[in-house]
């Protein structure tokens, strides 16, 4: 499975084509009448993960990362990437073709604004845009002079001609046992949240799937079914997707429910649109030619949050047991992997791709792996550094003294689990040393949180900092992200992070992950996955919440200078600690067991 992974985009997507390609599309777009063209890292539902179908913006320019757009002009191309991709993006494009930019620093609609020419039309396909974006693109095309024009056939599919078919996989159902709650009655949650509205158009996959209690396999890593639903105020939702991809135990699950075409959505609108109805739409995924769709008809859109978003990520208690299992077959298989690291490691003969492989190897052998919930972040020194690196054939390093950083995680149908450990190979430095420290009193920070009932994760973002800025340092990415139950490994609404605004529940589970990155030498995180859970403090005036630690894998002792971390903090780890060696050992092999002991012995000021 994992050179799959490794192989994808490695010949057509590493920038070699760049130019050529280009090419081919300015001249698509000059036979349209059309002066340049948005390219989203998207598909149809804004998804992390995408299939191959929809990789468009890795076809024309080889970046590979999760998120980007690329603006093409007559003249001139741009490629726009966040802070986890300003050293991926200029290593995998045509730097020749694409100036590659921090969207952080120059936005795609500064640098419009900047160099579109008064006349020009600037051509996006609404299916992959939504409102929102397209409106601000809009209003920064439209300020140079220029023109926003929706097109009905993506041009750049046009001359993409081996593009791979969509994805048909089959449909199945969730358990219930898993679930932990019917379709039925999550449906009628739904209906009781829509308020005013006559319907709510799901156009998330994962809210698809978590609504109706069915999985999928359209896309790697995440087990959803690539289709939109139509739940109304009242009587049966509506689920579009080839009837071929449902067989008869399904169709029966889904007896609740109306099944029809995907193409029949637009119908379906159009009609509510010519009856006045007012529709819901999830602002953060609806592609805005549906919301096009409706109001041309004569309908209102109501384009904000979508409710199942709160519901799915407040886990009930059959999905939080499951993600206690998941987390224990998890850290045993992980225990394996690092026992079986700390004895090859030395040896000089690993790589980065052999150690990825390593770990999926113990994974498989719990029996109950579905698939890794994201492709392993596998990084030797420098390529440590880069925070979504992706190890490809070209890039693979083999793995000498210094840290090596791997983050992982696995989809059970259980539960989704997300661990990231930074391992010393041979004597690690004092400046190592010292930066490890200092990413693991921010952790140890969150992780022992206490916060009054209505907190948000931007609120708890600093906690994670401090040591590190008492000395300068900071990192470039959020602390935490939402975490699905055997459904996205990146689920929100639910973050700790400065833009975090979503208050955090009982039930949300999210990850805990500082890190600190020194470009071209080492990157460290430390990441586990925690779960919200109330918090009884007697003479409290107000509810108090705190973290209940779910992963459980010993961290790099080597890595630890005691004299950094407080009484406090010793205790928390030492504690934490024995909880990994009492609950992991009777799940371990001999030789593991012996490593995992000495992995997880008491330290000291």
């Amino acid at each position: 499975m994992f050179e799959s992974c490794f192989q994808t985009f490695t010949d057509d997507a590493n920038g070699a084509h760049g130019a050529e390609r280009l090419s081919r599309l300015r001249e698509e777009l000059a036979q349209g009448g059309l002066d340049g063209f948005l390219i989203p890292r998207a598909d149809e539902h804004q998804n992390e993960y995408t299939p191959p179908s929809a990789e468009r913006l890795a076809w024309l320019t080889g970046f590979t990362g999760s998120a980007g757009m690329a603006v093409v002009l007559p003249t001139r191309a741009a490629l726009f990437v966040d802070g986890r991709y300003t050293l991926q993006a200029p290593a995998q494009i045509d730097t020749g073709a694409y100036e590659p930019l921090n969207s952080g620093e120059c936005t795609p609609d500064s640098w419009l604004e900047k160099h579109v020419q008064t006349g020009w039309r600037i051509a996006c396909d609404p299916w992959l845009h939504t409102p929102a974006q397209l409106a601000r693109h809009e209003r920064a095309i439209k300020a140079a002079g220029g023109v926003l024009v929706r097109v009905d056939a993506n041009p750049l599919d046009a001359i993409w001609i081996d593009r791979p078919a969509p994805p048909a996989g089959p449909i199945a159902v969730h358990p219930a046992r898993y679930a932990g709650e019917g379709a039925q009655a999550k449906i009628k949650r739904i209906q009781a949240a829509l308020g005013p509205a006559d319907a709510l158009v799901l156009s998330d996959p994962h809210a698809v799937a978590w609504a109706f209690n069915i999985r999928g396999s359209d896309v790697a890593h995440t087990p959803i079914a690539l289709c939109f639903a139509l739940v109304p105020a009242q009587g049966r939702p509506i689920l579009y997707a080839d009837s071929a991809r449902l067989g008869e135990p399904v169709r029966a699950a889904l007896s609740f429910l109306d099944i029809a075409k995907p193409q029949a959505l637009l119908r379906d609108l159009r009609a509510l649109g010519g009856a006045r109805k007012l529709v819901r739409f999830d602002a953060a995924t609806v592609p805005a030619r549906l919301v096009q769709a409706l109001e041309k008809a004569g309908g209102t859109s109501d384009v904000g949050a979508d409710p199942t978003a709160l519901m799915k990520a407040r886990k009930n208690k059959a999905e939080l047991r499951g993600a206690a299992a998941a987390h224990l077959r998890d850290g045993a298989a992980m225990v394996e992997f690092l026992a079986w690291f700390a004895s090859e490691a030395p040896k000089g003969r690993l790589t980065e791709i052999k150690a990825a492989e390593a770990l999926e190897t113990f994974r498989r052998a719990t029996k109950k792996l579905k698939d890794i919930s994201f492709p392993t972040i596998s990084g030797m020194g420098p390529n440590g550094a880069i925070v979504h690196y992706r190890v490809t054939q070209a890039t693979d390093r083999r793995i000498t003294r210094g840290l090596f950083l791997i983050d992982s995680g696995a989809q059970y149908e259980d539960g989704t689990t997300d661990i990231t450990r930074t391992l010393a190979v041979g004597k690690p430095t004092a400046e190592m040393r010292d930066r490890y420290t200092r990413v693991l009193k921010g952790h140890i920070s969150v992780a022992t949180s206490v916060f009054p009932k209505g907190s948000n994760g931007a609120q708890i973002d600093g906690f994670a900092r401090r040591a590190l800025w008492d000395v300068g340092l900071d990192f470039d990415h959020g602390v935490g992200h939402g975490v699905g139950s055997y459904l996205s490994v990146h689920e929100g609404p639910q973050r700790i992070s400065k833009l975090g605004a979503v208050a955090l529940d009982p039930g949300m589970i999210l990850s805990n992950e500082p890190g600190y990155y020194k470009t071209g030498a080492y990157g460290i995180r430390i990441e586990n996955l925690i779960v919200v859970e109330p918090c009884e403090i007697k003479g409290a005036e107000r509810k108090m919440l705190s973290f209940e630690t779910l992963t459980l894998a010993p961290m790099d002792l080597s890595l630890i200078e005691p004299k950094l971390l407080s009484r406090e903090e010793i205790a928390w780890l030492n504690a934490y600690h024995a909880r990994v060696r009492k609950t992991l050992s009777p799940l371990v092999t001999p030789a593991a067991l012996k490593w995992l002991r000495g992995a997880t012995k008491a330290i000291r000021a």
